[in-house]
């Protein structure tokens, strides 16, 4: 079966704001780009869910056979404070300053520290993460090119896109919605705005000041990258133009993705990308968490417990699994509640894996594992719908725990594929893998429970009833259940 012709994905492309069947340009190729983190801080349930979400988009694309180049960068340089503007100090710069450190070292403490988290949440890591820094030549070819093109101007060695210019010949908006005015950031005392032609334009190259420690060489003197400019130059670089999918969250589409639309149109004359996704907002009191807010909580808090909202710590399965049950472009609110709800869907998940190898053949099938797996397939070809996947799966998951227990009858064949698919599922798509410290089930557990079956099994050849009881009722005091078939006494964690 060719997945790829027989289930075909579509996607809701927010460039028109609709669903649309995903047609790559070079199949089995796909080109994914998307934007990654700025390193200057701890990352947050934020960032997670972004990187969660393209994490989807990458594995199942991969499972359905498609050759995926995913590139994520690094943003290391030219992410201004004020974000509309363009004006303020570099926030890794500023970082810097603040730590007493080289710039350098804030990056690569940051970098090993999403690193480190995104690996804890179970993330492939990207075919290329290209950093804004190490691409400079690539951003001054661009802007050369621009300038060339008569789309942009240089003031005092800063150089500005035009958008007077471009919305002659292009139109501006369409991704998100927004019209030119709100370019426009409301105050002209903001460092570089009196040099600009127009308000509205955006700078491609900002001219460094002297105490500038983040500065290059260039055609127009000492200076820095524009942030919008660095997505453009790494991805054309590495995935050509148009590539096939472009991701990041639902606050980049303004400013940043219609910047990188822009200049891409003035300096190759085409629009950048195929199928625009945007993730939402992970949100805390129905606010987006963000660092330029205050309201958030990082991964270290999260797995620690260390925060005045947790009520206590949770696993990174338990925080990946809780991303899941949301389709990606829906907020989720953060709460206790919805996490601990998490954790009890994830762990019976989980044990209906474990359980899988105690399942028994019969003569006839009372679930038609056919028709289970199309409607799972087509949850995730309905744009990446985890939440209707997950609920596919709780299908299986009753029909698993009914086998084990003697009441549903399946083949040999249809265990087979269940045992198949529902592993892939869960762990190939979904990236879902079984955690000691969330699941109660690692090694030292899994002893001290046998040791506790033995003494049980003991007390019950001596008809010491009393003491059997107590190791069963003590045990599920503690939401462990014992039972007993031919094959021996095995133990499950109840939700």
């Amino acid at each position: 079966m060719d997945l790829t012709k027989d289930f075909p994905v579509t996607i809701y492309n927010s460039l028109g704001r609709e669903k649309q069947v995903f047609k790559p340009q070079n199949p089995p190729f796909v080109g994914l780009y998307v934007c990654g983190p700025t390193v200057y801080g701890e990352p947050h349930l934020g960032h997670a869910r972004a990187a969660v979400v393209f994490d989807i988009v990458f594995r199942y694309l991969k499972y359905l056979g498609y050759k995926v180049r995913y590139v994520r960068n690094i943003t290391d340089v030219g992410h201004l404070e004020d974000e509309l503007a363009g004006a303020g100090e570099d926030k890794v710069a500023k970082k810097a300053r603040l730590e007493q450190l080289e710039p350098m070292e804030i990056v690569q403490k940051y970098t090993n520290t999403y690193h480190e988290a995104y690996g804890h949440l179970n993330t492939i890591p990207p075919s290329i993460e290209p950093s804004a820094s190490g691409h400079i030549p690539e951003q001054i070819k661009i802007v050369e090119k621009i300038l060339e093109r008569g789309y942009a101007y240089e003031v005092d060695g800063s150089v500005y896109l035009d958008m007077n210019k471009y919305t002659q010949d292009f139109t501006f908006g369409e991704l998100s919605g927004k019209v030119l005015d709100d370019l426009q950031s409301g105050s002209r005392a903001l460092d570089g705005q009196m040099e600009k032609r127009d308000s509205k334009d955006f700078a491609l190259w900002k001219k460094a000041k002297p105490e500038h420690i983040m500065k290059w060489d260039s055609p127009w003197g000492e200076g820095f990258p524009g942030w919008h400019l660095e997505c453009t130059a790494m991805s054309s670089k590495y995935l050509g133009t148009p590539f096939d999918i472009h991701g990041g969250g639902m606050d980049l589409q303004f400013p940043h993705h219609e910047g990188e639309i822009a200049q891409s149109c003035c300096a190759f004359d085409e629009v950048p990308v195929k199928y625009w996704m945007h993730n939402n907002m992970l949100t805390l009191d129905g606010q987006k968490m963000a660092k330029s807010k205050g309201n958030f909580i990082n991964f270290e808090e999260m797995t620690t417990g260390n925060h005045e909202l947790l009520e206590r710590a949770y696993s990174p399965m338990i925080i990946r699994y809780f991303m899941l049950q949301a389709h990606y472009r829906s907020p989720i609110d953060f709460s206790n509640e919805a996490l601990q709800a998490a954790e009890k869907g994830y762990l019976k998940m989980m044990q209906a894996k474990a359980d899988m190898s105690r399942m028994k053949a019969g003569t006839s099938d009372d679930f038609d594992v056919s028709a289970w797996k199309e409607q799972s397939l087509a949850a995730m070809n309905d744009d990446f719908n985890t939440p209707i996947l997950i609920a596919q799966l709780f299908d299986a998951v009753k029909a698993i725990n009914s086998n084990v227990d003697g009441k549903v009858s399946l083949t040999q064949s249809s265990i087979d594929e269940i045992r198949t698919f529902f592993t892939a599922m869960v762990e190939e798509v979904l990236g879902l893998v079984s955690e000691d410290t969330a699941s109660g089930s690692d090694d030292s557990l899994e002893g001290v429970m046998q040791l506790l079956i033995e003494l049980r099994n003991t007390a019950r050849a001596n008809k010491d009833w009393a003491t059997s009881d107590k190791i069963r009722d003590q045990l599920a005091a503690l939401s462990i259940q014992l039972k007993d078939s031919k094959e021996g006494t095995f133990w499950t964690q109840n939700s």
